[in-house]
């Protein structure tokens, strides 16, 4: 059987599940380890040291998911808390030039140091490359948006940023997991890995580039922000991690074996595969609703009075309404009978 018909064999059976974007759904493993934890809690079996080894062995799959090496992987629970890291280590009076309508978690770190004379500067994803000036110290942006699906031309971008001495920070989010397109092309990277990557909230990952740890503050450094952290649990011996792993959170318990299960799973798979998968479904879609074929996996169209979204909704498909769009996704469990559920649901 050709693997990319096989993916969905991996999940149990959901029809019209067209929501990664928002959120992913875990595989029968991630299911299992989730349920093994609330076992062995319940139970009193609960081994910290065991879930510490499954913390690294995340950094790891992560760090070969993304491109880059182990130990320029940190690990935290929120966008938001990972970006923050980056932005409160921008000297006062930086430009930072975000993209227009990017996420919130991304912007809003930035945005709050307006008080340091920190200024936020936005331009439209297609425009930022040429929107780098001298002055600009640091360019933000997803690599794909969340509102609309649009993939930025991150080479351009990151050449320009590079160019004008500026640095990069570019959320994965949306991307890791089906765009091959991993962080060792960046300065920084955040990522949640609860949508692409099928794993559980409440684990995501910052990537620091070689040579740049000195350049940020560990500003939430705890016991887990040292390399030997059962050593380092209180004041008077406190070392910090010689990687970016001294940007390390201690993690969330209850996600950090789901997330191994997931990210076990996608990094088993081929990446050119999964791609092929996703982007197929997406554009028979597109073909469905009459739009035109697109690059990304993410199909978002005009619904600014919630129409279609409320008949999806309607016929059991799980989509979503963002920024006056209805927007649906594609990835491993879904197949061409979820095509075809949305084409009935829709009249098209």
């Amino acid at each position: 059987m050709d693997r990319t018909t096989s993916f969905s064999s991996r999940f149990a059976p959901v029809s019209g599940y067209l929501s990664a974007c928002t959120g992913g759904l875990p595989s029968r493993e991630t299911a299992a380890a989730m349920r093994d934890f609330v076992d062995d809690w319940a139970a009193g079996r609960l081994d910290a040291r065991a879930i510490g080894e499954s913390y690294e062995r995340c950094r790891g799959l992560y760090s070969d998911l993304a491109g880059v090496a182990a130990n320029r992987v940190a690990i935290g629970s929120q966008v938001s808390q990972l970006a923050s890291v980056v932005a409160t280590s921008l000297p006062d009076g930086a430009e930072v030039l975000c993209a227009e309508g990017d996420f919130a978690s991304l912007v809003h770190p930035f945005v709050q140091l307006s008080h340091r004379g920190v200024g936020v500067r936005y331009a439209p994803v297609a425009e930022l490359a040429a929107a780098v000036r001298p002055e600009t110290d640091l360019v933000v942006f997803s690599l794909v948006q969340s509102a609309t699906g649009e993939i930025a031309d991150h080479e351009s971008i990151a050449a320009a940023a590079a160019d004008a001495g500026a640095r990069t920070l570019v959320d994965l989010t949306q991307s890791l997991g089906w765009l091959p397109v991993g962080a060792a092309g960046f300065d920084f990277t955040v990522c949640h890995a609860y949508k692409w990557l099928c794993a559980p909230r409440g684990t995501a990952f910052l990537t620091v580039r070689e040579g740049l740890d000195d350049a940020l503050v560990p500003i939430a450094a705890g016991w887990c922000s040292a390399d030997d952290v059962w050593a380092s649990c209180y004041a008077g011996h406190m070392p910090l991690a010689e990687g970016a792993g001294r940007f390390d959170l201690s993690p969330a318990w209850p996600a950090i074996t789901g997330t191994e299960a997931a990210l076990e799973l996608l990094a088993s798979l081929d990446p050119a595969e999964v791609y092929a998968h996703d982007l197929r479904l997406a554009n028979a879609a597109r073909a469905a609703l009459g739009l035109p074929e697109g690059d990304s996996a993410i199909v978002a169209w005009a619904d600014p009075d919630g129409r279609d979204l409320a008949a999806m909704q309607a016929a059991g498909i799980v989509a979503s309404g963002r920024a006056g769009n209805a927007r649906i996704s594609f990835h491993l469990w879904n197949d061409d009978a979820d095509v075809e559920l949305l084409a009935r649901a829709l009249g098209r």
